[in-house]
């Protein structure tokens, strides 16, 4: 297919590198025009200065990009995707938005007869640069029937959620059960050391139980050593739960736990760690250590 895909940060960069390795004909837009510059020299294909021209008879076109205001603008701005997408074609969002946004464009990209998905991703850094990325998206199902074999050029899991907004919350329900997860383990590696335990031998025994997860696994000797340059920032953490506990407002969920764990990230930034991954949670904790 002839597809274009809109920010090239360090997850869009790779995930439209493997849509040209694919197959596809792709046309890249980047707000830093020598990022898409370097993309093409990497993997071919043709960039543009607006994500209008960009999109020029592209099948489907998808975006990765920071926050609400950043999709509007590459979206429906003055030089937005919006104005030279045709009728009948996709837009495939792949930001952490609100819910709110998606269902904004979703009637906005109706008017003009474009189909609106929002997709928002898991897997991190690594699980776009290897093309297995887990994909949650709302819309309509014949736009997600079109965009799903695509998509599948990076992903190993993608799912239609629902409608309009489906996929954008069930990715706050995802950043919601992680932000838990990282503040147990780092409390479990914490009270570990505390008591005189050897933290590694603890989590060796511990992870072939019940106590086993993702972050667990992958996670813990990093967070032991101090290393926490492997992924998501917590600045970005901080804005996703943003959005989640801004969602929680006006649908009444409780979310008592992510409010308090937001709040510890926040401690974290104040430590100088805006740009280490999530699982510096433990930096807190070992800092409060030393000072009692």
């Amino acid at each position: 297919m002839k597809v274009a895909f809109l920010g090239l940060g360090v997850m869009g960069y790779p995930m439209a590198g493997h849509l040209k390795k694919a197959g596809h004909e792709v046309t890249v837009y980047n707000r830093t025009a020598a990022k898409a510059e370097k993309w093409v020299a990497e993997y071919g294909g043709a960039s543009a200065p607006t994500p209008k021209q960009a999109v020029a008879g592209a099948d489907i076109v998808f975006a990765c990009v920071g926050n609400d205001d950043d999709l509007r603008e590459v979206v429906a701005g003055a030089e937005g995707a919006f104005h030279g997408m045709e009728s009948g074609t996709v837009f495939v969002d792949h930001t952490t938005a609100s819910a709110e946004v998606a269902r904004e464009l979703y009637a906005a990209g109706a008017e003009r007869g474009i189909a609106f998905v929002d997709a928002p991703i898991s897997g991190g850094q690594a699980g776009a640069e290897n093309g297995v990325l887990t994909v949650m998206c709302g819309g309509d199902e014949a736009a997600f029937a079109k965009a799903e074999p695509v998509i599948d050029c990076f992903a190993r899991s993608v799912k239609l959620l629902g409608g309009s907004g489906a996929g954008q919350l069930t990715k706050m329900v995802n950043q919601i059960c992680i932000a838990g997860l990282v503040e147990g383990l780092s409390e479990g590696i914490h009270f570990a050391r505390a008591a005189g335990l050897d933290p590694e031998a603890v989590i060796d025994v511990i992870s072939k139980g019940a106590a086993q997860s993702w972050q667990m696994e992958n996670r813990y000797k990093t967070m032991i050593e101090g290393e926490f340059d492997h992924g998501f920032a917590v600045d970005w953490m901080r804005k996703d739960l943003g959005i989640c506990l801004a969602e929680a407002r006006r649908n009444g969920a409780s979310l008592p736990v992510t409010a308090l764990v937001d709040q510890f990230y926040g401690e974290v930034q104040t430590m100088g760690g805006n740009r280490w991954d999530t699982s510096s949670l433990i930096a807190r904790l070992e800092n409060f250590g030393k000072k009692n």
